[in-house]
């Protein structure tokens, strides 16, 4: 009868914390672990698109909205990084485990889906900030860039790299193959950060275009970062972060349905 009465008892309280925290450090030295690929080719990446660029375009165009192109530019190129790094992470984690056939060692711990979830989830995010501050520490000095609203900056920058995790996983969760995941990352991802005013305000372009640009959610990342570094954006910051906030709950919800259900993770 004892034994009867334990089973399903979690022995771990409401939340393992311990597993938890292994699930996440997990994530962290994962990507810490091959930084050169992680976060000093993003870095690289960054700077070659300012130097291209400013020294292509700037001359040429001259400001933007009153505001240097090259100290323009700085805003979005940190926050691409951010969103194409914070995607990476939790969907080659999720995929290779899959491929591989060891996702079952994530599975098996008494982990619960929200506990998953948010490993995974912060494990990307973290990867996400963290390129946003090397990159941001190295450039913004260069071109002259400061925090206008740091609370702002620091908002987006959470929201984009959450997004871009959750979106990750479920990518990773739903793929079965590599070049299924290529297909998204190419022609999903790429797109909406090369297309959401990273290189230009939106307000230039003419109609379906600008309203085009409004529905693309990471528009509204880069905006709302743009607007926390230089006091400048495109559309409404508080409307940014109330649309950024209920995307992030939706993805949260799907991405816990998934892993509750284990979908495409069960075989």
């Amino acid at each position: 009868m004892r034994g009867e009465q334990s089973m399903g008892v979690r022995r771990f309280g409401a939340v393992n914390w311990l597993g938890l925290w292994t699930l996440y450090l997990r994530e962290v030295r994962r990507f810490a672990s091959v930084y050169t690929q992680t976060i000093l080719a993003p870095i690289a990446t960054s700077i070659l698109f300012m130097v291209v660029f400013t020294l292509a375009f700037a001359g040429r165009r001259g400001p933007v909205e009153d505001v240097p192109f090259e100290m323009f530019l700085a805003p979005g190129v940190l926050m691409m990084a951010v969103i194409q790094n914070a995607f990476a992470n939790t969907s080659s984690s999720v995929l290779i485990s899959k491929v591989q056939g060891n996702i079952i060692d994530t599975l098996m711990p008494p982990l619960s889906a929200g506990e998953m979830l948010t490993g995974y989830a912060l494990g990307g995010a973290t990867r996400g900030l963290a390129c946003a501050l090397a990159i941001g520490i190295l450039i913004f000095p260069a071109v002259g860039v400061g925090l206008v609203a740091p609370a702002w900056a620091l908002v987006f920058a959470a929201q984009g790299s959450l997004m871009l995790a959750l979106l990750g996983l479920l990518a990773g969760i739903h793929s079965e193959k590599f070049d299924q995941m290529a297909a998204i990352t190419n022609f999903v991802i790429t797109p909406l950060s090369f297309l959401s005013g990273t290189f230009y305000s939106v307000t230039v372009l003419p109609e379906p275009f600008l309203t085009l640009s409004h529905l693309n959610p990471f528009f509204y990342l880069i905006d709302g970062f743009r607007h926390g570094v230089l006091g400048h954006s495109d559309a409404d910051p508080w409307l940014g972060f109330g649309i950024t906030t209920a995307l992030n709950a939706a993805l949260w919800w799907l991405a816990w349905r998934w892993l509750s259900s284990g979908y495409r993770l069960k075989g």
